[in-house]
């Protein structure tokens, strides 16, 4: 699952014209550098989900192997922009993935396939050390503890990349909400662990985030 269904307010007069996704970083727009790493891990179905300007995202897409969830009335958020397109993805754990970030490192959802085990996790979500994040503010979303188990607190970045098991989000009688409803629930079950991205990753959530993953785009093909 592929968000790009937001309003991105937080760009200000950039997503006047059109919807975050499509702004360019480096010359490709947002969702494009996010598809390369979906991409890049051979996930065989990917549902992009569209609301703001979803025209123009559907043309910029039209050529690649995606599937529309269309949030037509409102934005649903995250937790309702999932179980709304379930149909779509089918049972079993998913990737969610947001598509306003730059990755510099190695494949995020291939690292996460790789360290997955339902035995112990019903969510399984990338971290980002701060000294690794870049265009971000805040002092952090979580902490993990010595088995691997997330608790909330300064500490460690969510990154927008996780594995998750979808079944308990039918519980959850709002329309429109966070998943951090759904995580709530299972924290407090310690099903929720994290891993740590060895690479580097800029937020591009602001303007300044724009910059800054262009510079780091930059050392990346200068190594």
């Amino acid at each position: 699952m592929l968000f790009a269904a937001g309003l991105g307010t937080r760009m200000g007069a950039l997503v006047a014209e059109m919807p975050k996704p499509l702004i360019k970083i480096a010359g490709r727009a947002l969702i494009d550098h996010a598809l390369d790493q979906v991409e890049g891990a051979g996930i065989a179905r990917t549902v992009v989900n569209l609301h703001y300007k979803s025209e123009m995202m559907r043309d910029h897409l039209a050529n690649r192997n995606v599937v529309f969830s269309e949030e037509l009335e409102t934005v649903l958020e995250t937790g309702g922009g999932l179980r709304h397109a379930l149909p779509l993805l089918g049972k079993g754990p998913v990737f969610t993935f947001n598509s306003d970030a730059i990755w510099a490192g190695p494949n995020p959802l291939k690292l996460l396939a790789e360290a997955w085990n339902p035995e112990k996790m019903d969510a399984l979500l990338l971290l980002i050390a701060p000294q690794n994040a870049r265009g971000h503010t805040g002092s952090g979303d979580f902490v993990v503890n010595a088995t691997g188990q997330l608790t909330r607190g300064p500490g460690h970045i969510y990154s927008g990349a996780q594995i998750l098991c979808t079944e308990r989000l039918s519980e959850i009688a709002d329309d429109v909400f966070s998943l951090n409803v759904l995580w709530n629930k299972i924290l407090a079950e310690n099903r929720v662990c994290g891993l740590h991205y060895p690479g580097q990753w800029c937020d591009v959530g602001r303007p300044e985030g724009i910059a800054e993953a262009e510079k780091l785009l930059a050392e990346v093909r200068d190594v």
